[in-house]
Order: C-alpha cells, then structure tokens, then sequence
C-alpha cells in the first residue's frame, strides 16, 4: 500500500499541468469563499464544466484546490467585516471579528489560516488511514444496506433543518421526484415526459445544481435596485500583514482544543450532508464549554478562533471518506464531486479503492498538497478580496451568470440544459423565500437515483422485504436514520423531562442489537459495551426521575 501511495503522490505533485490547476483552483476557492453569498459550492459547481477535457486526477485535484481555499477563505470576510463568507465561517466571526476591531487583525487572520492548515492535516492523515479501513467494511454491504445508507443520508438532512424540519423533509422529496423524471434505469421506461424527448432523458445533475444554489442566489442578490448598484462591501479593510510566528505559537500552545476541533470537524464531515456548517458552531460551542476563560468568548478569544477554523477543514476529510470509501457525499461539495467523478465513468463504492487505488490516494494527496497552496496564496487572495469589494453586486451578478449558461450549455451543447437551470433557479429563489432548505433537495437529487437503483437491486434479489430490518447493516442504518429524526425533538427538549434523560442511552442500547448481529468480536464488544453503559444509565436516571 506505501508503494501506492508513493505512485499516487508521484503522479500528482510531479505533474507541473496536476500542481498548477490545484493553485488556480486553490486561488479560486479562497476569492469564492471571501465574497459573502458566494459558497464553496457554487464555487465547485462552477470549476465543475472545466474539468470535463482533463483526466479524473487533473479535475479532482482543480476541485479540491477550489475545496480547500474555499474552506479557508470564508474567514477573511468574516474577520475584516463580520460578514461570513461562508456557512463554514459562522462561528469565526464570533471572536475573529472583535479580534481584529480590537486592533489585531494581523493576529487573527493568522490563527485562522493555521488553524484551517493543521485541521487539515490532522484530516489528511486520518483520511489516508480510515478510508481503506472503511471501504473494507463498505465491501460486507448489499442493495438492501446501501438503501438503508442512503435513507440515514436524506433523513439526516431532514433533521439538520433544526425549526424547518418538515421544510426540509418536502424539499428532500422534491429532490427525490426530480430524479425520478426521465427514463427508468432499470426498465427504461419514461416518467414524468408528457411526450417531451428533451424531459425524456431527464433533469442533468449540473445544471439542477447551478439553477438552485448560483442562480437562485443571484437572483437574491440583484432584487433590491438599491443593493444591487451599490458595491459588495460600502467599506473595505486596510492591507494587513499576517502574522505568521505568533498565530503557529499560539495554535501549538493550544493543541487540545486544535485536535478536539479537528475530530469534530472529521466526525461531522462522515455523517452524510452534515458539513462545514454544522461542524464550526458545534466545535467553537465544545472549545467554550472546555474553556477556563469562558467570558473572553465572543470578545476575540484565541480559542474561539482555532477552533471553528480547525473544524471546518477537518470536515472535508471526513466527506471524502464517505464519498471514497461508500459513494455517499458527505456535503454539497463532495456531492458536485462524486457528479464529476460519474461523468468519467468512474463510480465510488465500496471496491473503489481496491479497484481505483491510484485515482483515490492521488485525491488524499491532492487533499495534502492543496493545504500548502493555501497558506501560500492566502496574503495575495486577501489583497485580491479587498478589491472585489469594491465591485457593484449588478456586475458581479451578471458576469456569474453568463458564465453559469456557458457552462451549462458546454455539458451537453443543447439549449435544454439552460432551462433547467433557470427553472430550477426560480425554484430555488421562492425556496429561499419561504424559508426551504436547499441542501435536503441537492441530496435528493444525488441520491434519488443510486436509492432507486439499490431498491431496484434488491427486490430483484429476493421479494422477501424482511431483509431491510433483519441484515445487520440495514437495520443499522434504518436505526440511525430514526435516531437522526428524533435529534431535534431531543434538542428542544426540556432538560428535566423523561425523553430527554433516556434518550441517549435508549438509543446506545438499540444500536446494541445491530453489532451484535454483525458477529465480528470487536463489535460484539462494542455492543455489549453499549448495552451494559446504555442500561445502567437507563436504570439510574429513569429511578432519579421517579425520586422527582
């Protein structure tokens, strides 16, 4: 496998033409990610059309330089202006703002480039030795297990929705009914034509994915007169310096709250369609909870800083597991790259690594390499930002768009693709208005065909639909998708209350029964381990809540 590995980062950062696309994308993630409004998505999804004519490793790499600099970029918005860049960038600006209002912008930018950097280290280094780990067990799975995945993946973006759960529930199904138009894979039947040859042969991934993030976006952006003519940002920042010594000082000094962070960010990044936005705010929210200094939080902690920076780039590790090791995306991001990976005719699953293994450790290198471009070309993207903000948001807008048709029309050269993306673009505009969730509906899309797929499979298999609940994995995952649904109601739940003292250990016991169905030993041993802690605590709270 060393030898591999070796061939894979050989191939990638030997190759001139492989390093400077991951730089231009690298440069192009970080300017993405700075301009408010404008995401890491819509930023991939747009790198997406130029990567059709280069080799899977060439587009892989351009996209996870654009991945990676758009994870890093968000910050500097957020700290120079206190305007998130990026959902990933919420919680930097909590502490990174009033750092730099406190007379430190210096200082704070360069936490949250090396904080972002050994995040992703820390990340790289555990994609490299998890995914094969993963993939192996991704190998024991069948149709009825993969349904099952895909199932926790949409019913886990449901229950992210937090206030808008049934919003995001209805704009997970309209995902799912959008795939479902065109033809049948299976039986090549027609669904949802009415005679049409273009509806026929269904809704293409990109321009779905254009129309509801880029161009409902724009569409937002441009509906005031007033917000449209005036520039992005009325004030922009002085030029800065970085300071380079002391922020790594600082983030070595505080290596706890840097690895704790990190395997945050990691662990979110697996849990499918979780994402930088979810991992920043739950890491900034444990790094303050573990804090001796808890009042500095929110006045420019150093702490407040490392953390969510930390999390969000260890999450896209965490995403490529998912899509490298089971071909699920863990975020929109990953999603627009398995799309990428699927129009070279290469899918991700559970042999991919065993079958593509230059192609999956020369991304993991890329995924390293992309972090060094980043801190290289962070001081050059900053006085880039400073000058975009200048620009009227009308500009901006119309530029965007005529390169979001471009590269519509460049994915099949018919003008049909341009209509869906502006269908779905109107689509994604009134969700946005009424308070719809779009990242359920992107999944739905994704996943909508690989469910349809695998449910196809395995009622072929066999017509006994008990194997959905009496296979170890499905039952798992069917398990947790439950769990998923019922985290919010445990979120709101009153602290005193029965449900919200038994809900976790109830759910350590039923995830007992899975395990110990696999039959491995060590599982076996997880599992009695869930069982023995989830019934003590069980026992010991429903006893204290009785004494109440």
């Amino acid at each position: 496998m060393f030898d591999i590995i070796l061939q894979a980062g050989a191939s990638v950062l030997l190759d001139p033409l492989t390093l400077g696309l991951m730089g231009i994308g690298t440069l192009a993630g970080l300017l993405a990610g700075a301009i408010p409004g404008f995401t890491i998505a819509m930023g991939v999804i747009l790198t997406l059309p130029f990567t059709f004519g280069m080799s899977p490793i060439q587009g892989l790499a351009t996209m996870m330089g654009v991945f990676v600099g758009g994870l890093s970029g968000g910050l500097m918005s957020g700290m120079l202006t206190g305007i998130p860049g990026t959902p990933s960038s919420v919680a930097t600006t909590f502490d990174g703002f009033p750092m730099v209002r406190a007379g430190k912008p210096g200082l704070a930018l360069g936490l949250g480039l090396w904080s972002s950097f050994f995040g992703g280290m820390i990340s790289a280094v555990i994609l490299v030795a998890l995914a094969p780990q993963l993939a192996f067990l991704g190998l024991e799975f069948g149709p009825w297990d993969y349904f099952s995945l895909i199932v926790f993946a949409l019913t886990i973006t449901v229950s992210l929705s937090g206030d808008n759960m049934v919003k995001g529930l209805i704009a997970g199904l309209l995902g799912l009914f959008a795939a479902c138009v065109g033809e049948d894979e299976i039986n090549g039947v027609a669904r949802f034509a009415f005679g049409s040859d273009y509806i026929r042969q269904g809704f293409a991934f990109l321009p779905v994915l254009i129309g509801l993030f880029a161009f409902s976006q724009l569409l937002t952006d441009v509906e005031d007169s007033k917000k449209a003519k005036a520039p992005l940002m009325a004030k922009t920042a002085d030029p800065v310096r970085v300071e380079h010594r002391k922020a790594i000082a600082l983030v070595i000094k505080n290596w706890i709250n840097l690895f704790r962070s990190s395997f945050i960010g990691i662990f979110t990044g697996i849990l499918p369609a979780a994402g930088g936005s979810i991992s920043n705010i739950l890491a900034y929210d444990q790094a303050k909870k573990a804090a001796k200094n808890r009042d500095e939080f929110g006045k420019g902690a150093v702490d407040g800083i490392i953390a969510p920076e930390s999390a969000n780039n260890a999450t896209a590790g965490g995403a490529l597991i998912m899509m490298m090791a089971l071909g699920i995306p863990g975020d929109i991001v990953t999603a627009v790259m398995l799309g990428a990976l699927m129009i070279h005719n290469i899918i991700p699953g559970p042999s991919f690594i065993q079958d593509e293994p230059m192609l999956a450790y020369g991304v993991f290198i890329a995924f390293f390499a992309a972090h060094f471009f980043m801190v290289g070309l962070q001081a050059f993207s900053l006085r880039l930002f400073l000058l975009v903000t200048r620009i009227p948001m009308y500009v901006l807008a119309s530029v965007i768009l005529a390169y979001c048709a471009i590269g519509v029309f460049a994915l099949h050269n018919i003008t049909f693709d341009i209509w869906v993306m502006f269908g779905f673009g109107v689509i994604g505009y009134f969700m946005r208005k009424l308070g719809f969730p779009l990242a359920p509906m992107i999944l739905g899309v994704v996943l909508g065909k690989l469910a349809e797929l695998n449910i196809a499979r395995a009622i072929g298999t066999s017509d006994d639909y008990f194997l959905f609940v009496t296979r170890p994995w499905s039952l798992f995952f069917i398990i947790m998708a439950i769990i998923s649904v019922l985290f919010p109601f445990y979120q709101n739940a009153n602290k005193d209350s029965l449900f919200s003292k038994i809900y976790v250990p109830i759910c350590m016991v039923v995830l007992s029964f899975p395990l110990f169905l696999m039959g491995s030993p060590v599982r076996m041993i997880i599992a009695a381990i869930l069982l023995l802690a989830g019934g003590f605590l069980v026992y010991k709270r429903t006893n204290s809540f009785k004494t109440i």
